[in-house]
């Protein structure tokens, strides 16, 4: 659902740190200078206001879900507090957790962060596994976020199952293939037959733009179908020595030393302004990554926006939302949070913006709407990221599996791609990078 995605992705977190270290007992207030802003339904005199700390787009209020609610329940109103970066989002909710103090009644989690949480901060958290039936989740999405002792400290919202995302206006004027099944067709089973669809590409390349966003995205996207990462299922970091993490790698840099990218920073201002403008020509395409274009690319790309199937099946994101225990509304929030993560409500996040649900039970009933599919072409979204859901691979996630991917997405891709540095330069310095973060 990420924007992710998640949505996934940033580190910044010394900074972070230290900035709110004189103004952390400020409360769950929207910091200005932080990408963060308050969507949320407002207050109401006499009325608990819980608040929800999310980042990127989730889709609750974009759904009408906070409205729906109110309607529900009118003793409560509801305040969204959402930061635009998760490389502040997630440190700046780690030191609030710590210091037991100023986090908002629900908070959401990034797949990249949720084994920290589980394992460094879970007495932090309500035990919301008590309030569910748990059995209603994807097994493996329950046990992310599972102690070792049983405690699950968060609900799974969206999962991240992948496609490709592509302005057919672009293809088709670069003299490419059209058709979402045939060109899924040209790519399948490899992600260099799709960096090879990118060489094509620019040989004819409509003036101005490119064939993709960033090499950081096509390595995102290769690693989500790699069951090998950054630690093995004993918790061992294992990152520089992972086949899956050495694979995706070159894929990216296959892609960093061509002209084929765009080389921008996702989920920075100018990644934005690329979708505004038309810059690229396909997306590495997570399920919540749909409703980030349909908001970044305006009415501009309706109807131009197709999707077809990934080279590979992968995840790339989902996320979570857990009830810390500082919340001073404990027994409403719980009641939000399994509201909003039932299954009629993640069918509804999906209806709005296609963040594919965590919960099966909701896959039979899932109806994108009619907005949605018209500004994709009319693409079979349902199909598209249902097949890739069902052979996702079994992927073992660490404490600190998001700073590290990181470290090679931000350190030593950009390096290459925007600094003009050696592959092997790009690698090192994600390596002393990831030395740091692991304390080595």
């Amino acid at each position: 659902m990420r924007t992710s995605i998640r949505r996934s992705r940033r580190l910044g977190a010394i900074a972070v740190v230290a900035a709110l270290a004189t103004g952390l007992l400020a409360g769950c207030s929207s910091d200005p200078d932080d990408g963060s802003s308050d969507n949320g339904s407002g207050s109401g005199k006499g009325k608990t206001t819980l608040t929800i700390g999310t980042f990127g787009v989730f889709g609750y209020k974009q759904a009408g879900l906070y409205d729906e609610y109110t309607k529900l329940h009118p003793e409560i109103t509801i305040k969204e507090n959402v930061t635009t970066r998760t490389d502040v989002y997630w440190p700046k909710t780690l030191t609030r957790l710590q210091a037991g103090a100023g986090t908002d009644d629900i908070q959401a989690i990034e797949v990249g962060n949720v084994t920290e949480a589980v394992q460094t901060q879970a007495d932090k958290f309500v035990d919301l596994g008590k309030e569910v039936d748990k059995s209603q989740f994807l097994d493996w999405k329950v046990s992310q976020a599972t102690t070792k002792d049983g405690k699950t400290i968060a609900l799974g919202t969206d999962i991240g199952p992948m496609a490709i995302c592509y302005r057919k206006d672009l293809f088709e004027k670069a003299g490419l293939e059209t058709d979402r099944a045939k060109l899924a067709a040209q790519w399948k089973g490899d992600w260099s037959k799709y960096v090879a669809v990118g060489k094509d590409y620019m040989k004819k390349a409509p003036s101005g733009t490119k064939f993709v966003d960033s090499a950081s995205s096509v390595y995102n996207a290769a690693l989500g179908g790699e069951s090998e990462r950054y630690y093995d299922k004993d918790g061992n970091v294992i990152w520089d020595k992972s086949k899956g993490v050495k694979k995706s790698w070159n894929t990216a840099m296959s892609v960093a030393t061509s002209n084929m990218s765009a080389k921008l920073k996702q989920f920075d201002p100018t990644w934005d302004q690329g979708f505004a403008k038309g810059s690229f020509a396909t997306v590495a395409c997570p399920a919540w990554m749909m409703g980030y274009i349909q908001e970044k690319s305006g009415d501009a790309g309706k109807g131009k926006w197709d999707v077809a199937a990934a080279p590979t099946a992968a995840n790339w994101g989902g996320s979570f939302i857990g009830v810390p225990t500082a919340s001073k509304h404990q027994k409403e929030a719980i009641a939000l949070a399994k509201w909003l993560t039932a299954p009629e409500q993640q069918a509804k996040v999906f209806a709005k913006q296609a963040s594919f649900p965590s919960t099966p039970s909701a896959y039979s009933t899932l109806k994108p709407a009619a907005a949605t599919t018209e500004y994709f072409s009319d693409a079979p979204i349902t199909q598209i990221f249902g097949d890739s859901a069902k052979t996702i691979p079994v992927q073992y996630f660490g404490t600190k599996d998001q700073p590290i991917n990181t470290a090679i997405s931000d350190i030593g891709i950009l390096q290459v791609e925007q600094k003009g540095k050696s592959p092997d330069q790009g690698w090192n310095a994600a390596k002393a990078e990831v030395k740091d973060v692991l304390g080595q």
